[in-house]
């Protein structure tokens, strides 16, 4: 019977937590809002609408939505061709693949920045497919990503484990049903991890994949 071990990528996979901090912060203060760096780290893992009004309140003008948006993907995008896989990452998706593992990526880029992961990553050989934000309604920590992921592999919540490094990773990943392995290369504590949710945690994809037959995928 088919398996399937789901991913989250930005922290997971790839080391952009703290660019997707540092521009956000400067979206943020480009359009005037006094945004801490500390309050977006908590942040980063949701959606780009999600993580607005989270930092911004319901109460916000709305109307500034779309530019902080296009303002963050553009000075994100500057990092497209540098972006640093996190140590064993692609050797811990061919390990899976190997093991007979569908392997999935659940997040919320798409288009240019999926692929710019992807690249880093670089391990398509060893993807199944990837359930992105153009997929979905609601994002992270809705449980939608991930169900959409365990489709695509076509298994039940019962056959499969989902990774991540953010307390929306994991709360979206219990949400689904599904056993959620955490990761702390993302900069998220483990006592944050283990109460949204998180089975086992491990300090990165090397950590894990050199403890992967006590694991929850053994």
């Amino acid at each position: 019977m088919e398996r399937a071990a789901v991913f989250d990528v930005d922290g997971t996979l790839v080391d952009t937590n703290h660019l997707h901090v540092v521009t956000w912060w400067e979206a943020f203060r480009q359009a005037g809002h006094d945004v801490p760096m500390h309050a977006v780290h908590r942040a980063v893992g949701l959606g780009s609408s999600d993580l607005i009004a989270h930092l911004l309140g319901e109460d916000r003008d709305r109307g500034q939505d779309d530019a902080l948006s296009a303002a963050h993907k553009a000075l994100y995008g500057q990092y497209f061709d540098r972006l640093p896989a996190l140590r064993g990452a692609g050797e811990l998706l061919r390990r899976l693949h190997h093991d007979g593992w569908t392997v999935v990526l659940a997040t919320s880029a798409s288009g240019s920045e999926l692929g710019a992961l992807r690249r880093a990553i670089d391990a398509d050989d060893a993807i199944a497919d990837t359930a992105s934000s153009d997929d979905v309604q609601r994002g992270k920590p809705a449980p939608e990503p991930v169900e959409h992921a365990l489709e695509l592999a076509g298994v039940p919540a019962s056959r499969a484990v989902f990774v991540g490094d953010t307390v929306w990773d994991m709360r979206a990943g219990a949400k689904a049903g599904v056993r959620c392995i955490g990761v702390l290369c993302g900069g998220i504590p483990r006592a944050d991890l283990e109460e949204a949710g998180a089975e086992a945690v491990y300090a990165d994809p090397a950590d894990l994949l050199a403890r992967l037959d006590t694991s929850p995928f053994a």
